[in-house]
């Protein structure tokens, strides 16, 4: 093993210790996921560094993306932000673990991703948007009135609304909402504050 491979190992457990514990456990809390992110990591450098030569670095490159896939789909439910952490933990790991005679690319790259991430996740990016799935306690057919009900519940100006499900029946509406909030310090991301603030609008998690 050369030196070069050696620094790019050392720049790349540097760098998942970042992404996994700098960024997102700093800021989303989830223990399990950091778990996922550093054997991922680490798995795909080892793999890599191992089977990592010219002539299947674009085969080995492209497996490793679909057995990422695999694993989400039989894994428990993540968001899209956690998919994005999934992919920068596999991209750093497959470009420290393969072959190169030239290191500062292949760091220059990975400092890439990881500022990158920390600007696309950073709170204060775009904090004023929301997402949540509501029902509510009524079938409302017309969207016009629908968008104005649930703006008026959430407190905010509704920029995306989809009916996931109208209940007849037993009276409720289903509906997936995208929203901006009007008043950041009155309103908390939290789902159980909104559902107290909410009343009779019972609110899905925030995802």
């Amino acid at each position: 093993m050369t030196i070069a491979s050696i620094s790019l190992i050392a720049i790349d457990l540097a760098a998942a210790l970042i992404l996994s514990l700098g960024l997102y456990y700093r800021r989303h809390r989830r223990r399990d996921l950091v778990v996922a992110f550093l054997g991922v990591n680490v798995g795909v450098m080892a793999v890599a560094t191992v089977l990592g030569t010219a002539e299947v670095a674009l085969g080995l490159g492209l497996g490793l993306f679909g057995v990422l896939s695999i694993i989400r789909l039989r894994s428990s439910e993540i968001s899209q932000r956690e998919v994005a952490y999934y992919f920068a933990a596999l991209a750093t790991g497959l470009m420290a673990g393969l072959p190169t005679t030239d290191i500062l690319p292949v760091t220059g790259l990975i400092a890439l991703i990881l500022v990158v991430m920390w600007a696309a996740d950073h709170p204060r990016l775009l904090s004023r948007s929301r997402h949540q799935v509501v029902r509510l306690d009524r079938a409302e057919a017309d969207e016009a009135a629908l968008r104005a009900l649930v703006g008026q519940r959430l407190g905010g100006e509704v920029t995306s609304l989809t009916v996931q499900e109208l209940d007849l029946v037993n009276d409720t509406t289903t509906v997936d909402v995208r929203y901006r909030i009007s008043d950041q310090s009155s309103i908390s991301a939290d789902p159980a504050t909104s559902q107290r603030i909410e009343g009779r609008l019972t609110a899905g998690a925030v995802r």
